[in-house]
């Protein structure tokens, strides 16, 4: 029974590897042609994807732990670590190389069709190769960390992994704004009125010294969209320039409003906590469902295993995190109401933002719980407009 699980959890992988590969291949020699910019349809592609996507990772990380890594484990038992290292280097480039036609599919070609991208073939793998650059630069030596943990420490690497999540969750909040984001978008200073509308917002929360960014967002896409990132002291209020061109004045300031409520509200502290949190359940969780492997889990075989468990457990906590992440969007909302005191023009943003990007004003229920990090647009619109009416 084990083997046959392993098989079709193997025939599965492959199979919708091979079917993707060949619409890319197809792709290239003909572009597909434009799809009707129909919400619902969108919609339910994308719910379709987000469940594939599920069971693909599930069946090629169950493949990979309980089909090849016993394999190439196999009589090199005690691992050396220029071994595993050299493992961990090609099981990431195996993997982005596996996902490049599925990621070309389902996130390039279907945002084409559907007019949500300008972006062309050539940038889209030039942004795909920098990622993959990127993962390799910090998964090999975070790989190679909690290996040496496991060596050292069996009993007690998930409580040391646990605590070192947290500095390393803090990093991401400094590097990524400040030397990753960089290497796939433009981050120009936003000056004229606008810039100095938003500044005046900023200020009047301790927060004039911000750098108010537009970023060319329209490189990789259609959509709309605006963040605030700072951590120790560092504040950046950065605008897709997607959101400059189609919004009134006013509504990109309620957008900017929103975005600042979850910097005042400190969410990117917060999220640093749930993160760490949910880091130590995977850990512990993962080093339960991991079981007994030849060796121990700093191997190539146990550390297979003991990623198929946490994404297992990953995909578990996902509506929970979903869940609180939804309270903290409704709080960044009623932050930018009190701030703008224009609910209407939050409305009227919304609305935009659903058009712009092609998004239901309601998805099924069991889509929302899963999957939804943000209210319902249907549900904050109306919200907003029944604040509207009682200003």
């Amino acid at each position: 029974m084990r083997r046959f699980l392993i098989g079709l959890a193997g025939g599965f992988a492959s199979g919708y590897l091979g079917v993707r590969a060949a619409q890319m291949v197809g792709d290239a020699r003909e572009p597909y042609a434009p799809l009707a910019q129909d919400p619902q349809r969108y919609g339910r592609l994308r719910r379709a994807l987000a469940l594939t996507g599920l069971a693909r990772s599930i069946a090629e990380l169950g493949f990979i732990a309980y089909g090849i890594a016993p394999v190439v484990s196999k009589g090199a038992l005690p691992e050396s670590r220029r071994r595993r290292v050299a493992w961990s280097v090609t099981g990431l480039l195996a993997s982005a190389l596996a996902d490049t036609p599925i990621a070309y599919v389902e996130g390039h070609v279907f945002e084409r069709r559907y007019a949500l991208t300008k972006q062309d073939a050539r940038a889209w793998l030039s942004d795909q190769g920098k990622g993959v650059a990127v993962s390799l630069a910090l998964g090999v030596p975070l790989i190679e960390l909690l290996a040496s943990a496991i060596e050292r420490y069996p009993k007690w690497w998930p409580a040391l992994a646990t605590v070192a999540s947290f500095p390393l969750l803090v990093l991401a909040n400094v590097l990524v704004p400040s030397v990753i984001a960089p290497l796939f978008n433009r981050f120009e200073p936003l000056e004229g009125p606008l810039a100095e509308r938003l500044r005046a917002l900023a200020a009047r929360y301790g927060a004039g010294d911000a750098h108010i960014l537009r970023v060319d967002m329209s490189r990789q896409t259609e959509k709309a969209n605006a963040y605030v990132t700072g951590v120790f002291g560092s504040k950046r209020i950065v605008i897709g320039d997607t959101l400059l061109g189609p919004f009134e004045e006013r509504e990109v300031e309620f957008v900017v409003a929103h975005e600042l409520g979850h910097y005042l509200h400190r969410d990117a502290w917060r999220a640093v906590g749930v993160g760490t949190a949910a880091a130590g359940a995977l850990f512990f969780g993962a080093r339960g469902l991991a079981g007994r492997t030849p060796g121990s889990l700093a191997s190539t075989n146990g550390l297979a295993r003991l990623a198929f468990a946490a994404t297992a457990l990953g995909i578990a906590l996902g509506p929970l995190l979903a869940a609180y992440s939804r309270t903290r969007e409704r709080a960044a909302d009623a932050f930018a109401i009190e701030a703008t005191r224009d609910p209407q023009a939050g409305a009227d943003a919304f609305r935009r933002l659903r058009d712009r990007n092609l998004a239901e004003d309601e998805q099924p229920k069991w889509a929302e719980v899963l999957f939804a990090t943000h209210p319902s647009l249907g549900s904050r619109i109306r919200s907003l407009e029944e604040r509207a009416a009682r200003s």
